[in-house]
């Protein structure tokens, strides 16, 4: 990975091109050296580079959050070459739709290990590193689907219904410890490629002519993610939805 940094890390789980990449933006301006870790490493090789052009610190690590393994040794390889994790949030999507009836078993367990079971992975071994430290934060992405199962989306609301419940656990456990987990529901459409290329293959309006401020921005969600990692230990927050103005809810 390179010279290891001074100072806390911020570790993203799961970082895509959107929320991943907005989060790694965020904290890196903020001082703090950023792992972007995604299945294809490659695939942040811009954001990282751009992070470093303007001064700071950013890797990139391909992992498998699926993989007790794979997620063990990420931690282990951050922790001894770039510094303490910090901050760590898992923000794995699986986003999927589909008929019930057409939803087969492995596209369920597939979902489930993805949006679920790596979310326990990479809290277990966050907490493992900060609880003997007696500081830091952990944080999830959450969805519409976290909170209301939605016709088609089966798959999808059970993996992140069970997300949530992993990060309402934690939360119990370890903020008496110090460890600060909060879950950030992203109720309402976000401003991404994917969603652009959704609505456009749906026939829908497309979003660039949506009415302004319909969809969520990148940017606002990763200060949110800021706001909770700051947030006074005498008043922190588990759970903050967002969602546009004119979403319905």
């Amino acid at each position: 990975m390179g010279e290891r940094a001074k100072g806390g890390v911020a570790l993203l789980v799961g970082a895509g091109d959107a929320i991943g990449a907005a989060v790694a933006r965020k904290f890196a301006a903020g001082g703090y050296p950023v792992c972007i870790a995604r299945r294809d490493a490659d695939k942040s090789r811009a954001v990282m580079e751009e992070i470093e052009a303007s001064g700071g610190v950013a890797r990139a690590v391909g992992t498998d959050v699926r993989s007790e393994e794979a997620v063990q040794a990420l931690f282990a390889n951050v922790e001894a070459e770039l510094g303490p994790v910090e901050i760590c949030l898992f923000n794995a999507g699986a986003n999927t739709r589909a008929p019930l009836t057409e939803t087969s078993a492995a596209l369920f367990t597939r979902v489930w290990q993805l949006a679920c079971y790596g979310g326990f992975l990479t809290g277990r071994e966050a907490a493992r590193y900060m609880v003997p430290r007696g500081h830091g934060t952990i944080l999830f992405t959450g969805a519409t689907a976290s909170v209301r199962g939605g016709a088609g989306f089966a798959a999808f609301a059970a993996a992140k219904f069970g997300l949530r419940a992993v990060a309402q656990s934690m939360a119990r456990e370890f903020g008496p410890q110090n460890i600060h987990v909060a879950h950030l529901v992203i109720d309402g459409g976000l401003d991404s490629e994917a969603i652009h290329r959704r609505r456009a293959a749906a026939g829908e309006t497309p979003a660039d002519e949506l009415p302004r401020d319909s969809l969520i921005q990148t940017r606002t969600v990763a200060e949110a993610f800021w706001m909770l990692h700051h947030q006074p230990r005498d008043g922190w927050t588990h759970e903050l939805d967002l969602r546009p103005y004119i979403e319905r809810w």
